[in-house]
């Protein structure tokens, strides 16, 4: 017969498990304060340190919310909470290339059930303030920052649409963490031109209430944003 492995976890470990058991079953609600730490201390018989590393991994999967001087409070569950959580890994797998093209992949879906909805869907308003965040876009071409504020605009836009705050966190976290990666495609030469001309093929598509020419429109654009970003990495 084998050995068994007896699994050693840190105290702080066991106090953040047992919190987030109180936590994921309703004892600790919503909104609520967690006790004082000295409280915390006393109830799991563990120094000031281990209490206060498990508040910090609380905090970090986004269970509990720690502000200056205030007592740690269960955090209202939100996809944007949820994806803030995800950052230090996101960071690193975007540090690679092969991370890169995962994220890329991501987006791509994710942008194409957007735009497919929009053009089944789309109503006066939503094409007035795509129309509108178009113009944004033109007029910038000769202000880089500001383009690429109206480039994401743009995407923003029509993410919006859906309605939904899970979908528009994920999508405005998307392109936060992508954000880099159309700042070096823009500097390529007429890729601005480029990008208008694009996000035009999208409102057209859009507002001919055709799903499957949106979609080509917007895989178009992307991959050939991604393709711009591609070829200045690897001339660099």
């Amino acid at each position: 017969m084998e050995p068994l492995v007896i699994e050693r976890r840190k105290i702080f470990e066991q106090v953040a498990e047992h919190l987030e058991g109180l936590i994921l079953t309703g004892k600790l609600r919503p909104g609520e304060s967690l006790p004082p730490e000295r409280d915390l201390q006393a109830a799991f018989g563990v120094g000031r340190p281990a209490v206060r590393e498990a508040l910090i991994t609380l905090q970090r999967a986004g269970l509990i919310e720690i502000g200056n001087g205030a007592p740690a409070r269960v955090a209202r569950p939100s996809a944007a909470g949820l994806l803030s959580a995800m950052v230090p890994t996101v960071r690193h797998m975007l540090s690679t290339a092969e991370g890169n093209r995962q994220f890329q992949a991501i987006r791509l879906l994710v942008e194409i059930g957007l735009v497919r909805q929009a053009a089944r869907e789309a109503t006066p308003q939503f094409i007035a303030d795509l129309r509108a965040a178009l113009a944004d876009n033109e007029r910038a071409k000769a202000d880089y920052p500001a383009f690429v504020q109206s480039d994401v605009a743009f995407h923003y836009v029509i993410a919006s649409f859906a309605g939904d705050a899970a979908i528009i966190a994920i999508h405005e976290a998307m392109s936060n963490w992508l954000l880099e990666q159309r700042e070096v495609a823009l500097k390529e030469e007429l890729e601005t031109e480029r990008a208008t001309a694009a996000h035009a093929k999208i409102l057209a598509a859009i507002e001919a209430r055709d799903p499957d020419e949106a979609e080509a429109a917007m895989r178009a654009h992307l991959q050939a944003g991604w393709a711009s970003y591609w070829k200045h990495v690897n001339d660099r």
